[in-house]
């Protein structure tokens, strides 16, 4: 008779591949598992053996163990294929891999399962306490209770709110808290005027009794802006038979209706001049300005004392700007830019009569034909109706050869 002894260091147990005839199976005296083998016999005998094992049924314990040694030993086996094909992978990839948040959670769940003994021999791409912290995060994001939580004290304000109030503020300076809490109690809001103070301060805006001392330029525009009036000069090059020469062109415009008067043109802006051109736009019967009204003008020195005098003597108050402010007449310099961009810069003048011409042209379309943004977006002065239920053909009018073109319905 043989006898072959496996030991089982810790949970391992080892696979036997060439096993003789097992005859039988005896429980170990220690910590170990004794198997009896026959060496091969005679075949008479080997009959005999089989009948005796036919009629002894084998521990179902010892037969477990050994089943499941078998397939331990495989996986093991596969694992260590594994790991070794991911490390020969992991040598050839350069630079740092990427992972998405589902890849982290995968491999923070099963490196929590493995532990971080197991995760050192195993894991190449991360550290194991990479893939432990990613559990962590796992832990509390599932426990995250910020999204329900609310932050102690009153309520915010709501950023509408806030922003009429600022804007209530603004457009009406001689308002205090109090009022404020009023209009919008109107609008069905309910705030205390300790909250509309809180709101202003945070926004730079001073109380009332600051904010009603002081007057910007844009509310004295809005407030006056029917009786203001402004003027201002710009420049033409005309080809004359002296050559090339440059006119003047004086002009005024009324900020309220945008209505735009060229009072004259001359390459020569002298006194007797200016005064000439004063005493027309103050006319009783036909005259640009009236009495009552405001004339905003730079401090060029073509406006002479002569023609300052005149325009006091006509009940106009003058308003002279400071010093290089072009912004503070703004309305007259956008003038200026809109004639030259759309038609003194794209035509070619050749003597004083042509530039009357194309200045009487275009101040008729800027009028009558030409879309205003700064008011919203409509005709001026329109000579027909605009009515949308006009029908009839749709045709393209035209202003000096087709420089200034619009569009407008044939009477049916």
């Amino acid at each position: 008779m043989r006898t072959l002894k496996l030991h089982f260091p810790d949970d391992r147990i080892v696979k036997i591949f060439e096993l003789a005839f097992l005859l039988e199976v005896r429980p170990p005296t220690s910590a170990c598992i004794r198997l009896v083998f026959y060496p091969t016999l005679p075949h008479t005998q080997r009959q005999e053996g089989r009948q005796r094992l036919r009629g002894a049924a084998m521990d179902w314990k010892h037969l477990l163990a050994y089943i499941t040694g078998t397939v331990d030993q495989e996986l093991l086996l596969r694992n260590e294929y594994l790991v070794t094909e991911n490390r020969m992978l992991r040598h050839q990839i350069k630079g740092r891999v990427r992972l998405s948040d589902g890849e982290r959670k995968t491999l923070a769940e099963i490196g929590q399962k493995l532990g971080k003994q197991a995760l050192k021999e195993v894991a190449t791409i991360v550290k194991p306490d990479t893939i432990l912290g990613w559990h962590r995060k796992l832990v509390a994001q599932k426990f995250d209770g910020s999204a329900q939580r609310k932050s102690p004290g009153r309520p915010t304000i709501a950023k509408d709110l806030e922003a009429l109030v600022v804007r209530m503020a603004q457009e009406n300076r001689s308002w205090g808290y109090d009022r404020i809490v009023g209009a919008l109690a109107n609008l069905g809001y309910t705030v205390s005027d300790q909250t509309v103070g809180n709101i202003l301060k945070r926004h730079g805006i001073p109380p009332a009794p600051e904010r009603k001392t002081t007057t910007t330029w844009k509310e004295f525009i809005r407030t006056h802006m029917d009786v203001l009036v402004a003027t201002d000069f710009f420049t033409a090059e005309v080809w004359t038979l002296g050559g090339l020469v440059t006119y003047y062109v004086l002009f005024f415009i009324h900020l309220g209706s945008r209505k735009i008067h060229v009072a004259g043109v001359t390459p020569h802006p002298h006194q007797a001049w200016m005064v000439q051109v004063a005493r027309n736009v103050t006319m009783e019967e036909w005259g640009f300005l009236s009495p009552g009204q405001y004339l905003i003008h730079d401090r060029d020195g073509k406006y002479c004392p002569a023609f300052q005098h005149i325009i006091d003597g006509a009940g106009v108050t003058r308003v002279p700007l400071p010093p290089r402010s072009p912004n503070l007449n703004a309305y007259a310099e956008r003038w200026v830019r809109s004639i030259k961009e759309e038609c003194l810069s794209r035509v070619i003048l050749c003597g004083e009569a042509s530039l009357h011409h194309v200045l009487r042209q275009y101040v008729k379309h800027f009028h009558q034909e030409r879309n205003h943004q700064g008011k919203g977006n409509v005709l001026l002065f329109p000579t027909v109706s605009q009515a949308p239920a006009r029908t009839g053909p749709i045709q393209c009018r035209e202003r000096l050869g087709g420089l200034l073109k619009y569009y407008e319905r044939e009477a049916a």
